[in-house]
């Protein structure tokens, strides 16, 4: 297979987009105008809502019929931290030592060019009339609260009558080396907020008030004194974390009116977030006492039972890398938990050991290769006609 686009060209050029999220800085233009010039149509799609930042995301597709098979990922990425600690400029798109260095060059841009060149490979061979759609669905929303972004763009897709069949998330999903590991599913993740009200009063005189901390301590051993469950088959454990306690009392004479705590609870599909709520609940009713529960949902955990989707990611990336990767439901969220909901998805991407780091990089002959898996996915997924 030889590519007929450069992806660590492309990948250089997004990097080049100081697209630290939610701020475009040009990187969909960039990449529409490739995408246009491969024959896709493509259009902008901002959304907006209140006490959220605006964001702009970019649809492409090419072909009209079905099947119709989408590239998902997000331009967008996160800050940079202190630029001289950098070995390179991070959104100079450096190409030193057999590697892209800078800010998303793992975490996505090197998959959103590898899709890009996997599709101008593809349509060179094949020509516009392969027998379906192929779609790049590009997000500047997925490291922030992902509120005006990958969901908003679905439920506006959905309407028009424009859901993918299948699709591929470019996360970079790899530990340590390109072929390792698929995400056929991801844990869902729900932040809870206790506050536990109590009376003030003076230390020497505890039978005047109550004790808020005293019974946000019970709370907390019920919370975590067992185990939420042992796994299941596709998840590990589900967690529950405490995140932090806070009373705020400056005075050491003060017993203070109430205490608060935050914990995050990862969970794995023998739960829902409503089956958590409703024992978070049980549990802390059974220490008694008045307190406050806010509880913020990030995603539900869904898992794809190994089939046809997975299975043509494994079998591109043997036939490049000569490995076939595991299946996995690892890490944290991503906006497959958004697109779950409309067809399957897998996630599959660069090599994440730099992502979010300081000298974040991806190796070039890795980002070629990984535009040829994407392309074997595509002729796959439109076979030829017999």
């Amino acid at each position: 297979m030889n590519l007929t686009l450069d992806p660590v060209a492309l990948t250089q050029a997004l990097i080049r987009c100081p697209s630290v999220t939610p701020v475009e800085a040009g990187v969909l233009d960039t990449l529409g105008g490739q995408l246009e010039g491969l024959g896709f149509r493509t259009r902008r799609m901002p959304f907006s809502e209140p006490g959220t930042p605006d964001v702009d995301n970019l649809f492409a597709r090419i072909g009209q019929g079905r099947p119709h098979f989408c590239f998902a990922g997000h331009t967008d990425v996160v800050p940079t931290g202190k630029t001289d600690a950098w070995r390179f400029d991070p959104f100079a798109g450096e190409e030193r030592e057999g590697w892209v260095w800078g800010r998303g060059a793992s975490d996505m841009k090197c998959a959103i060019a590898a899709f890009t060149a996997a599709a101008a490979s593809f349509l060179a061979d094949r020509g516009p009339d392969f027998g379906g759609s192929i779609s790049l669905l590009i997000t500047g929303d997925e490291e922030g609260p992902s509120i005006n972004g990958t969901k908003k763009m679905l439920a506006a897709l959905a309407a028009a009558g424009e859901v993918p069949d299948a699709c591929i998330v470019g996360e970079p999903t790899n530990p340590k080396a390109l072929g390792d590991m698929i995400k056929i599913g991801r844990r869902g993740s729900l932040n809870a907020y206790l506050t536990v009200h109590g009376t003030q009063g003076h230390v020497a005189y505890p039978h005047l008030a109550d004790n808020p901390i005293h019974r946000l301590v019970r709370m907390l051993a019920r919370l975590t004194e067992e185990p939420l469950d042992d796994g299941t088959a596709h998840f590990e454990p589900s967690t529950l974390q405490v995140a932090t306690v806070d009373v705020g009392n400056p005075a050491t004479n003060v017993i203070p009116a109430e205490a608060k705590a935050v914990f995050n609870i990862r969970f794995n599909d023998a739960h829902t977030s409503q089956t958590l709520i409703r024992r978070i609940r049980e549990r802390l009713d059974a220490v008694g006492g008045r307190y406050d529960l806010e509880v913020k949902v990030s995603g539900e955990s869904f898992v794809f039972q190994p089939g046809l989707l997975s299975g043509l990611v494994q079998d591109a990336c043997e036939a490049e890398v000569g490995r076939r990767p595991e299946l996995s439901t690892t890490g944290g969220t991503s906006d497959a938990r958004f697109i779950q909901a409309y067809c399957p998805v897998v996630e599959f991407g660069g090599v994440g050991d730099t992502m979010h780091q300081i000298n974040e990089r991806q190796r070039s002959d890795d980002i070629r290769t990984l535009a040829r898996i994407y392309e074997r996915v595509l002729h796959a997924y439109f076979p030829r006609p017999a």
